[in-house]
This record gives C-alpha cells, structure tokens and sequence, in this order.
C-alpha cells in the first residue's frame, strides 16, 4: 500500500508537518518496503490559494491511497476522497513513526475534514 505523508524534512525520520496544502514535502511510502518518493510541494506551498486541492491532486497522480496529516481542509478532503484516497488526521510525531503506527492497525479513518475553508 501506498501512503502519502506530509512532511517538514525529505527523510523518513523528519517530522510530519501538520499541514497538508501547505506541507514542504509529502513522502510516498510503500508500507511494505518503506521505499519512499519526495514529492516537493513548494508550488502549493506558496500558493495564494488552492494549495490543498493541488496537494491532493499530486498526491492522487502518485498513487497514495491513504493520505496521513495533522490537518486537512475541507476542499482538499473534498478532493481526496473523490480520488479514493482516505485520510487519517491528528497525526504527529517522525514519519517513521506515523507510518509504523499506521501499519499495526492504530489509524481511524477520517469522514470529514477536521480545518474549516480559509474563505
């Protein structure tokens, strides 16, 4: 399987930025191998707007099918799920971590968005 994590470093051991649209990096992690892919997200970093449901149309074109953050907004969330892709929340911690937990069944998968629109 594969996971999107949004992350302030390039590495496994950096630690997940709680901000999907506006993270550095999101890491594409092959829960089996823990091979992973950078994805830089400097664009929709410094976006005016959008940058959540840019992020999630990257994240789509790289084949995640769960994504794990701190916080995701409703549009991106919108996009998300209209892509397949389930999201888990409230994460925190090294990425490392986050996807370990992931693996040993501790995730709840989100139904909604849990960070209001900007406008």
């Amino acid at each position: 399987m594969k996971l999107a994590v949004t992350s302030k470093g390039d590495r496994l051991n950096s630690t997940l930025e709680p901000r999907f649209g506006r993270a550095s990096y999101i890491l594409i992690v092959d829960t089996k191998t823990l091979e992973y892919e950078v994805l830089d997200n400097k664009n929709n970093k410094n976006s005016f707007k959008g940058a959540g449901i840019q992020a999630a149309a990257m994240v789509s074109t790289h084949g995640a099918e769960v994504l794990l953050t701190g916080f995701c907004g409703s549009k991106a969330f919108e996009t998300l799920e209209a892509s397949g892709i389930k999201v888990v929340n409230d994460q925190s911690g090294p990425i490392i971590n986050v996807v370990q937990k992931f693996k040993q069944g501790n995730a709840v998968f989100a139904g909604t968005a849990n960070k209001e629109r900007y406008w």
